[in-house]
């Protein structure tokens, strides 16, 4: 991947008390048993990873820990959305208490929002509350999942829908490790990236737009991520618990959970997933009269410029999505709140009555 000079940024998402800094830096992951260590003493620390990202960088990341003197423990579990399940959560409880994990020691998560989702779950739960470290491996965790505390497990009726709000402690971002990601997977991130452009920053969506293809973005990738994590902070910072300005996140959100679901976690990446839901959600502002019309064939043409999907598969239904979005968490009464876009970089919540919504799908 072509870098264009040295990149070090900090990022502090102010919460008071449970602030913490996301540190973005290449070849960060050698550092991190010295900065787990000078932010959180000499503890015990529990590496959560899955097999396709142990083989990569376990080795690196307990080295940095024993050299400074950390106790260290790992567990290596499947890759994929599947893994992100109560069973699994149940398998790390088993773990944690076998290796007499206290309250004053730490869960690490290495890897994606897979990963770092069930292990924060995890640092929420067990004993009521441990330190909770996360190491993203993945664009779009690095971007998104890894910041704002939102950690939880999938069920058969719904993503996401056992979880709690717990903070990470500390946030370290290698953009290294994207170069060991498949083309597919960088793309689910960028929908992510994408995502920020449209609700929340007109310049990042024009300039992706302007840049127009991945090869063209790739020196400015770790700018980008800096960028989008200091999006996210905001959000954060104001609404730390989503019940406000923070859903605005969501964007694309509901359609993309309605088909993670329908067709079975791990079929599309979530990113990928939330790019065929902007297309969607642009759609329906369109139909409402609250987005101007293009803005969807407009966000179409960048995301098929990236090589990311925009459309579903037709085979799905329009009652059964609306049905499955009716279950989401945003539901409300007999409708859902939806993230509509205003304008490119302005967005608002409005709720569609479920039977509206079955029609513009």
């Amino acid at each position: 991947m072509i870098r264009k000079a040295i990149f070090m940024q900090t990022i502090t998402v102010p919460l008071g008390e449970r602030s913490y800094p996301i540190h973005i830096e290449r070849g960060l992951l050698a550092k991190t048993g010295e900065m787990i260590r000078e932010n959180l003493g000499d503890i015990a620390v529990a590496v959560v990873s899955d097999d396709h990202v142990a083989p990569l960088y376990m080795e690196e990341v307990v080295s940095s820990m024993e050299k400074v003197g950390l106790r260290v423990c790992s567990i290596v579990l499947p890759h994929g959305e599947q893994t992100k399940c109560l069973k699994s959560l149940e398998t790390l409880y088993a773990f944690l208490c076998e290796h007499h994990l206290t309250r004053k020691d730490a869960i690490v998560a290495l890897g994606g929002g897979v990963i770092g989702d069930l292990a924060g779950l995890a640092a929420a739960t067990y004993l009521r509350g441990v330190h909770f470290v996360q190491l993203p491996t993945t664009l779009l965790a690095q971007v998104d999942s890894s910041v704002g505390g939102k950690v939880a497990v999938n069920h058969p009726r719904g993503k996401n829908l056992l979880g709690a709000f717990y903070q990470p402690e500390l946030v370290l971002i290698d953009c290294d490790t994207l170069r060991t990601l498949d083309a597919r997977q960088v793309g689910a991130g960028l929908g992510e990236v994408i995502k920020y452009g449209c609700i929340a920053d007109e310049a990042l969506f024009e300039k992706i737009e302007r840049l127009g293809s991945r090869e063209a973005l790739a020196p400015e990738l770790d700018e980008i991520i800096a960028r989008c994590c200091a999006i996210k902070a905001r959000y954060v910072h104001e609404d730390p618990h989503d019940h406000g300005v923070r859903m605005q996140l969501n964007f694309g959100h509901t359609l993309a959970h309605a088909l993670e679901n329908t067709m079975g976690y791990g079929v599309l990446l979530h990113g990928e997933a939330v790019c065929i839901g902007m297309v969607a959600a642009a759609g329906w502002g369109e139909a409402l009269g609250v987005t101007p019309a293009g803005t969807g064939a407009r966000i179409e043409r960048v995301l098929k410029a990236y090589g990311l999907p925009t459309e579903r598969d037709e085979r799905l239904t329009r009652a059964h999505l609306a049905a499955v979005m009716a279950l989401d968490k945003k539901a409300e009464g007999d409708g859902v709140r939806c993230v509509i876009l205003t304008e490119i970089g302005a967005c608002t919540g409005v709720v569609i009555e479920s039977g509206k919504l079955a029609e513009m799908l």
